[in-house]
């Protein structure tokens, strides 16, 4: 796979010796790629192999030439190392972090996943004044099927001339996504909108001027006269009997003027778009949403693992809480979440919340980051970098931040630009990585993970990938690891670039002695176990037991009120993560830490309230055993000696029922019997009553 490298007209340092040797190539230098020496990447053109030009200025421009040439190429990537390192004031130390840019950009695609299909015709809905509505419907031209929903007249009134269906009403509910919304509308005017033919006879009729140019009467103003009924004649679009009734009509896409949204949620449905009648590029994407469109299906669901709720008990709701397009909705009574893919917009922040790994990102998958990640800090590291830093990135507001950050750089004295030891990975979304994946990052050699958000990310994105770094940072602090490893940068434009480039060169944290040779699993606990073992073995201290914070923590165990728990074992049932266990041989409940997820379904499952979580990290052997958290001494049947439960729960049954008047005597005493003696008992009473003798 040949790599073509250019210093830009000689603006930053290169060393091509050291390049190719850490991607065991023979490299080039190059100064002007672009322009006189284009013949050199048309020549790498011709090899029919995997590309990598270092280079994204002119993206565009040696796409065209690949085209023009008519290049068999199999795949064309670019990888900016100007901005992100070329041009910052370190750029003579860069080479490690260069190289391992390009190493990454020579890791071959995701594996496609299954994709979510839309279908759109254009048939759009504009919800609105209906003057700002009509005007909109005029700017976007004929090609879409275009109705109107009028909220009122506006300042100027609807056109004398009817262009567009108009429909009136109360919107009920308003659901769906491209190509599938859903609208419900209560109409309960007197003017039929589509018998109507606007010859405004009912507006010089009406003596109270109830009648507005949107051709609907307002009941505050109206008095009852029904001169407008006469107005209206042979027409007969008025009709103050007519019963209020309910409209559902569906549409492909949805334009909202109104200043309060149809949706509430962070990340409205793809299709929906609001518009404040200035900015003429929402309408410019309405017009581009007519055809078919796919999307990878982002997440993948194992019910299996899931620890949403067990007996209608709900217990994690971590995904349900922080989805920003309310693309996941509870079903307690199936035990089970449901995420609609279309809603789904692929930010992935459910899977870095779900502790036990039953939502997963598939697009790409773990074990394909753990790959870039794993190569990134490799290839850095045998180039002669130290004290990595991962700087995590959104491929667009994120890159563009970093890109104007490189180019004050080069243009600032003052301005420092991308560190040489921080490596920038672009994501689809900031918030699709999580706890497992950063500590398995630091066990790979990083000294520090940082996640730079912008304004694309949900307010509940921010405060989940903070509750995970507390954890995170948690845990490497308590094994000993000196300084800062974890934390969130804030950046919206411009104006933060002066606090970025500080908050880039902060000192680095203590990493481990030897990186970590493990790869990503496809299991999330898997993973963090792998990530833990390599930690703890590599770390300074070694305590029994690490507190936690209690938000985010998925590790943990439970403590236990001795006194008041009677052993009936419904945690065990409720667990789903065989974290607890009775034992079959006696009256036990026991514990499995390492698998315990803190969901809490046990917590609210038990009757006596005798269980607590503890968000923890025990590094004693026991973690991975069966421990006992509670035993009692066996209740004995009196007929044949059986044990059949616990003292404590036999006796606080027959405290319970000992006044009833269906327990007393010989029935009570059946209570202190097993299931088969009780039965015997029954049949061989003779001053039972039976059904027979009835």
């Amino acid at each position: 796979m040949p790599t073509l490298i250019c210093d830009c007209n000689q603006t930053m340092p290169l060393d091509p010796k050291s390049l190719g040797a850490a991607l065991n190539e023979t490299l080039t230098q190059h100064t002007t790629l672009c322009r006189r020496e284009a013949g050199a990447y048309l020549q790498a053109l011709q090899s029919g192999d995997e590309v990598v030009v270092a280079c994204t200025q002119e993206k565009r421009l040696f796409t065209e030439l690949a085209v023009e040439a008519k290049a068999q190429v199999a795949v064309l990537r670019f990888v900016n190392i100007r901005e992100m390192g070329g041009w910052s004031k370190d750029a003579k130390q860069a080479s490690p972090k260069i190289a391992a840019l390009l190493a990454a950009a020579h890791l071959p695609e995701s594996e496609p996943v299954t994709t979510v299909r839309y279908q759109s015709g254009g048939r759009l809905l504009i919800i609105g004044a209906l003057d700002a509505a009509e005007r909109a419907a005029g700017l976007l031209g004929e090609d879409l099927d275009i109705t109107l929903l009028a909220q009122g007249a506006g300042q100027g009134g609807g056109m004398q001339e009817r262009r567009y269906p108009v429909l009136s009403g109360k919107i009920d509910h308003l659901t769906g996504w491209l190509g599938a919304f859903a609208l419900r509308l209560k109409r309960s005017n007197a003017i039929d909108l589509d018998l109507c033919t606007r010859c405004n006879a009912c507006l010089v009729a009406c003596p109270e001027g109830a009648i507005g140019l949107d051709y609907q009467i307002d009941t505050a103003l109206c008095k009852a006269h029904r001169d407008c009924v006469k107005a209206c004649g042979a027409a007969g679009a008025i009709d103050f009997n007519r019963a209020s009734d309910t409209q559902n009509e569906s549409f492909d896409l949805v334009l909202d003027l109104r200043a309060t949204p149809a949706f509430s949620q962070h990340a409205v449905p793809q299709g929906y778009l609001q518009w404040d009648g200035r900015d003429v590029a929402p309408l410019l994407q309405l017009r581009a949403l007519v055809g078919e469109f796919e999307k990878p299906r982002f997440v993948s669901y194992r019910q299996k693992l899931c620890a949403h709720s067990r007996n209608e008990k709900v217990g994690c709701n971590a995904c349900v809480d922080v989805c920003s397009a309310s693309a996941i909705v509870s079903e307690r009574d199936k035990n089970q979440i449901k995420v609609n893919p279309q809603l789904c917009i692929g930010c992935g922040t459910c899977s870095t919340v779900c502790p036990t790994g039953a939502l997963s990102f598939a697009y790409p998958r773990a074990n394909e980051q753990g790959t870039r990640l794993k190569t990134l800090l490799g290839t850095y590291a045998r180039a002669g970098g130290k004290h990595a830093a991962l700087l995590l990135h959104s491929q667009e507001a994120g890159a563009g931040l970093l890109g104007d950050l490189g180019r004050a750089a080069r243009l600032d004295a003052d301005t420092h630009g991308v560190p040489a030891r921080v490596l920038p990975v672009a994501l689809w979304h900031t918030s699709s990585i999580g706890l497992e994946l950063w500590l398995t990052a630091i066990a790979y050699g990083a000294s520090q993970v940082w996640v730079l958000l912008t304004d694309e990310e949900a307010p509940q994105y921010r405060e989940a990938l903070q509750a995970q770094m507390d954890v995170a940072q948690a845990i490497l602090t308590g094994l000993g690891y000196a300084g800062q490893h974890l934390r969130l940068l804030h950046a919206k434009d411009a104006r933060d670039l002066a606090e970025l480039d500080r908050s880039l060169r902060a000192q680095p944290a203590q990493g481990v002695n030897r990186s970590a040779t493990f790869a990503v699993q496809a299991d999330k606990r898997a993973t963090l176990e792998l990530a833990l073992d390599h930690l703890v073995a590599q770390a300074a201290a070694k305590p029994e037991l690490i507190a936690l914070p209690a938000v985010g923590s998925p590790l943990g165990g439970l403590a236990i009120n001795k006194d008041t728990c009677t052993l009936c074992l419904a945690c065990v049932s409720a667990c789903p993560a065989a974290a607890l266990q009775d034992n079959q041989q006696a009256p036990q409940l026991r514990l499995i830490e390492k698998n315990c997820v803190q969901c809490g379904l046990c917590v609210k499952t038990c009757p006596e309230k005798s269980l607590a979580l503890l968000p923890q990290l025990r590094l004693a052997p026991e973690r991975a055993q069966s421990v006992v958290l509670n035993e009692a001494q066996p209740y004995a049947c009196v007929r044949c000696g059986k044990p059949f439960g616990t003292l404590k729960g036999i006796e606080a049954m027959l405290g319970k029922l000992v006044g009833h008047s269906m327990f007393q005597g010989a029935a009570l005493e059946r209570l202190k019997m097993c299931g088969d003696c009780r039965v015997i008992d029954i049949y061989s009473a003779d001053n039972e009553s039976r059904i027979t003798d009835l």
